[in-house]
């Protein structure tokens, strides 16, 4: 399935040294060889991508948004094919992969408007005959980092805001999840950019990332990875003095108050937490429940968690994939049976799936009277488990989500504006939903705080982190 690309550099599709395999979360068996680049072929895209600089720049917003809008277009006509390359490499259900298929395409439409809006300003200056003029110019090459559980938005969320800005781009997505960024690089050429515009490898950290931040033409670079990966990349970075911005871990809180719509929380937080089998950096993974309805709100979740039904994400009747590796599956279990050790109660699943041969199956799972000091709540599980516990008071329960190094995001359920407003005001996270979890949104900047990552990707704000600030002042 991967034999017709390969890796594309200089605006085509060029064949790498060596290959590597791709395989299925579903079947554990090979997808397919997918070309990777040696070290030689990371330096070429970054050539490319240096000299694409300037056919870029000389686009103009308008030319370059209507590249984007041409891209955007082939993407809606391959939306099908992409959808089942996504579901195919991270087991994720169908309808799942067509969501972020389209919220990809969003990020280009959006982007290809932005591009048209790129102001300056005028300042009136203390200098007779003066005055200072503000513009903004693209911060130059970028390299783009991201992961595989979103393997069409994450390198979307990228592309679009640099090429918007005029910035060429060399991509590196997870070798795991090659195939949406192969189809998405296919669909850029299609749209007319200039060559070395956009350039993909795929490979080793050895051979991909170390020339690119070794390479003092790439003058951004940004990540959505790990925290630990983060914190290697910004000290990486330093050497050449890179902008960095980066889409880090999650460990989201989400309260329960005791006037909020019982039904509806349910209603939406378990699909919100078992999406992707878990695995979704803003997934909720501590619920705190006030005490007077803990008891119906494990009920009720346990009962609808429980019908999720399992099985590879190109069945229709699917509910939940398998996790992306055997190592997330041993780790995942290791949080839930490490819980279980310190004193939580299984309330649901908490075992490998049964009936399955192959794959890396695990069931929904709920743990029930889960403490603030367990690893299942002081860590990131990214893995198909709920963990919950009950809070008296409100400043308790705001205090409790608040207990962790990260600040992704964060839910409160509340029919109280009031109680609304003052959860947003508290809540130290960098995005909050109240009685909703749709934060991901073209135009809606999404980023984290603390050790959950710099700067944003999505919204007006989305196009900064790749544009510079240029000060002239001007006599006559």
């Amino acid at each position: 399935m991967y034999e017709d690309f390969g890796l594309f550099i200089g605006g085509a599709w060029v064949k790498g040294a060596n290959s590597s395999e791709v395989f299925s979360p579903v079947t554990e068996r090979s997808l397919g060889a997918v070309s990777v680049a040696a070290p030689e072929d990371a330096r070429a895209a970054i050539d490319a991508a240096a000299d694409a600089l300037a056919p870029l720049l000389a686009l103009g917003g308008f030319g370059r948004a209507d590249a984007l809008h041409g891209a955007a277009d082939e993407m809606v006509r391959r939306s099908d094919e992409a959808a089942i390359m996504i579901s195919t490499e991270t087991g994720k259900p169908l309808a799942q992969s067509g969501r972020e298929w389209g919220l990809a395409c969003d990020q280009f439409r959006w982007y290809a408007e932005e591009a048209r809006r790129i102001y300056g300003r005028t300042v009136g200056s203390r200098v007779p005959g003066g005055r200072f003029e503000i513009s903004r110019e693209p911060v130059g090459v970028v390299g783009a980092f991201t992961a595989w559980n979103f393997p069409a938005a994450l390198p979307a969320r990228k592309l679009a805001p640099a090429l918007a800005a005029g910035c060429p781009v060399i991509l590196r997505p997870s070798s795991q999840t090659p195939g949406a960024a192969i189809i998405l690089a296919d669909c850029l050429r299609a749209g007319g950019l200039p060559d070395g515009a956009v350039n993909l490898v795929i490979g080793v950290t050895s051979d991909t990332y170390l020339p690119i931040m070794a390479d003092p033409r790439v003058r951004k670079v940004s990540l959505t990875g790990s925290t630990k990966v983060g914190q290697q990349m910004i000290r990486d970075a330093a050497d050449t003095v890179k902008k960095v911005s980066m889409e880090l871990g999650g460990n989201a809180p989400l309260i329960v108050f005791d006037d909020a719509d019982l039904d509806m929380a349910l209603d939406v937080s378990v699909p919100a937490k078992y999406a992707n089998c878990g695995q979704v950096c803003v997934a909720p993974d501590r619920f705190f429940v006030h005490e007077s309805l803990h008891d119906r709100f494990v009920e009720g979740f346990v009962e609808r968690a429980s019908k999720i039904k399992l099985g590879d994400g190109l069945d229709p009747e699917t509910g939940m994939g398998p996790l992306i590796k055997a190592g997330s599956l041993e780790s995942v279990d290791g949080i839930v049976q490490s819980a279980v050790a310190d004193g939580a109660t299984l309330a649901l699943g908490g075992k490998r799936a049964a009936g399955f041969n192959e794959g890396h199956f695990y069931e929904p799972t709920v743990l029930t009277g889960a403490t603030d000091g367990m690893a299942v709540f002081a860590e990131e599980n990214f893995g198909p488990v709920a963990a919950i516990t009950s809070f008296a008071e409100e400043e308790e329960a705001l205090q409790r989500a608040n207990g962790s190094t990260m600040g992704l995001s964060a839910y409160a359920f509340t029919s109280s504006p009031d109680r609304a407003r003052r959860a947003v005001a508290t809540l130290k996270s960098g995005m909050v939903g109240i009685n909703s979890f749709a934060l991901a949104a073209a135009e809606a900047p999404f980023g984290g705080t603390n050790y959950s990552g710099l700067g944003r990707e999505g919204g007006s704000e989305g196009i900064d982190d790749y544009l510079e600030t240029k000060l002239a002042q001007i006599v006559f």
